[in-house]
C-alpha cells in the first residue's frame, strides 16, 4: 500500500520511524497539560484529557496487533476502556465511561509498553501493505490537532500577548468567477491509503459560481457582528472594552486581517447575510483543484508536495496568520489559503460516495456520522499535520461545535 507522504514508497524503516515521530510529537503535547488539569473536561462534549493519552496507544494496539494481526493485547481491561472517543449531540447526552479512571504514571506506562508492541510489530511482521498501519498513524495525527481543540479550553498560562492593537485593513480583492466545468471528488482505489470516505473517486459536474479569493476575516466579521448585534464567536474575548482572540497559549488583540473562526451555523448565517451562501464540497473542489486548462491539480497550487511556503499548516504557527500570507500557495484561478491557515466550511452534509464501503481496519470511522448532522471541512487549519494534506481527504463535524479550527469563504 502506498502514501502520498511517501512517494518513493515506504520500508519498515520509515514506517517504524514515522510512527516515532508521531509519538514524539504526541507525548510533546501532552507534556503541556497542568497536572491539575489532567482529569478535566475542558470541552463538555468531549471525554477528559486522560482519556486522549489512553486511546492513542489502545487503538493503536486494538487496530494492528490485535485486530488486524491477531496478536495478544497488553491489558484488555484498559484496551476496553479507552477503546472510543464521544460525540454527543449535547452535554445532556453525555456519557461516562468510567467515574474512576486510571492514574497518569499508569496510562502512560500502558503507552511504553503499547510503543514497544507496535514497534515490534512494525519491524518483525509483514504490515508495509497493511491497511492498518497507516491507520493507527494518521489516525494519531489527527487526534493531535483534536487534542489541541481541548488544550485551547484551557486558562491561558501566559496571559495576553504585549502586541499593538492592528489598525490596518487588507484589501480584500473581487469575488473570483469559476467557470461551468467538472470536479473530482474522492480518489480512485488504486493501492493509495485514504480513509473510508474518500473512496471511491467521483467525478460531478460544477455549474458555474463565484467564491471569495479570501477567507472572512476577524475585521469583516466584527462588522457584521456591530451590525446585527449577533454574537461573537467562541474564541473571542473583550479586554477592557476591546476585542481580542484567544489564541491556544496567548490572548491578542483581535488581528483583523486573519481568517476568523466559527461554527457552521454561524459561517450560514453571515453568508446569508451577504446574499451569499457556503460553497458545497464540489465548488470547493473546482476552485482548489481545478484549472482553466480543465485539467486537475493535486493540490491547490500545482502536484508538488506541501511544503512551507504553501500555506500555513503542519505546525508553522499555532494560530492563524493574515489571509493571503502564501501567495505561493494560491490556486490556478488565484483562490488563496485553501490548504492552511483554518480548515473551510462547505454547505455539503457528511455522507458517503456511491459505493462507499466500510474500511476493514476501522469499521465505525465513517458510517456512523453519516445522519445529517455533520458537515464537510476541506483544506487543513495551522495544526494539521502536513500527512494529511492531501486533495480527497474530508474532514466534519456538527454545525454547532465552536472548538475547530475552522473558517469560511463565500460563495455565489
Amino acid at each position: 500500500m502506498r502514501h502520498n507522504a511517501f512517494p518513493a514508497g515506504v520500508t519498515r524503516e520509515s514506517l517504524i520511524a514515522w510512527y516515532r515521530a508521531t509519538r514524539a510529537r504526541t507525548r510533546a503535547l501532552f507534556e503541556r497539560v497542568p497536572p491539575g488539569a489532567y482529569y478535566e473536561r475542558p470541552i463538555s462534549l468531549r471525554n477528559p484529557i486522560v482519556f486522549y493519552e489512553g486511546h492513542l496507544p489502545v487503538f493503536s494496539v486494538n487496530t494492528l496487533a490485535k485486530m488486524t494481526l491477531g496478536l495478544e493485547g497488553i491489558d484488555s481491561k484498559l484496551e476496553t476502556l479507552f477503546e472510543r472517543g464521544i460525540d454527543p449531540e449535547s452535554e445532556d447526552a453525555v456519557r461516562n465511561p468510567t467515574d474512576a479512571w486510571p492514574a497518569r504514571d499508569d496510562v502512560q506506562a500502558y503507552g511504553r509498553a503499547a510503543d514497544e508492541l507496535i514497534e515490534r510489530t512494525l519491524a518483525e511482521e509483514n504490515v508495509e501493505d497493511e491497511e492498518a498501519t497507516y491507520t493507527i498513524i494518521e489516525h494519531e495525527l489527527m487526534h493531535q490537532e483534536t487534542l489541541l481543540y481541548i488544550l485551547h479550553q484551557l486558562p491561558i498560562s501566559g496571559g495576553q500577548a504585549i502586541l499593538p492593537v492592528p489598525t490596518g485593513r487588507i484589501a480584500c480583492p473581487p469575488p473570483i468567477s469559476i467557470p461551468a466545468g467538472r470536479a473530482t471528488l474522492g480518489a480512485p482505489r488504486d493501492g493509495r491509503f485514504g480513509w473510508d470516505n474518500e473512496f471511491p473517486e467521483l467525478i460531478v459536474d460544477v455549474d458555474a459560481f463565484e467564491i471569495d479569493a479570501h477567507n472572512v476575516t476577524n475585521g469583516d466579521y466584527l462588522a457584521y457582528v456591530e451590525a446585527t448585534g449577533a454574537n461573537p464567536p467562541h474564541f473571542w474575548k473583550r479586554v477592557d472594552g476591546e476585542w481580542h482572540r484567544r489564541g491556544i497559549f496567548e490572548l491578542v488583540p483581535l488581528p483583523l486581517n486573519a481568517p476568523v473562526y466559527v461554527t457552521h451555523e454561524e459561517a450560514t448565517a453571515y453568508a446569508r447575510w451577504k446574499g451569499a451562501r457556503l460553497p458545497t464540497e464540489a465548488e470547493y473542489h473546482r476552485a482548489a483543484y481545478g484549472t482553466p486548462s480543465g485539467d486537475e491539480r493535486e493540490h491547490p497550487w500545482g502536484d508538488e508536495p506541501p511544503d512551507a511556503t504553501r500555506g500555513n499548516f503542519g505546525f508553522q504557527s499555532w494560530d492563524p496568520v493574515d489571509v493571503g500570507s502564501y501567495p505561493a500557495g494560491a490556486s490556478a484561478w488565484g483562490v488563496h489559503d485553501l490548504a492552511g491557515n483554518g480548515w473551510e466550511w462547505t454547505s455539503t452534509p457528511f455522507a458517503g460516495f456511491p459505493g462507499f464501503t466500510p474500511m476493514p481496519s476501522y469499521l465505525v470511522y465513517s458510517a456512523d456520522f453519516f445522519d445529517n448532522a455533520h458537515y464537510i471541512l476541506k483544506g487543513a487549519s495551522p495544526i494539521t499535520p502536513v500527512e494529511l494534506i492531501r486533495r480527497s481527504f474530508r474532514n466534519w463535524f456538527r454545525p454547532n461545535y465552536p472548538y475547530v479550527h475552522a473558517t469560511f469563504r463565500c460563495a455565489r
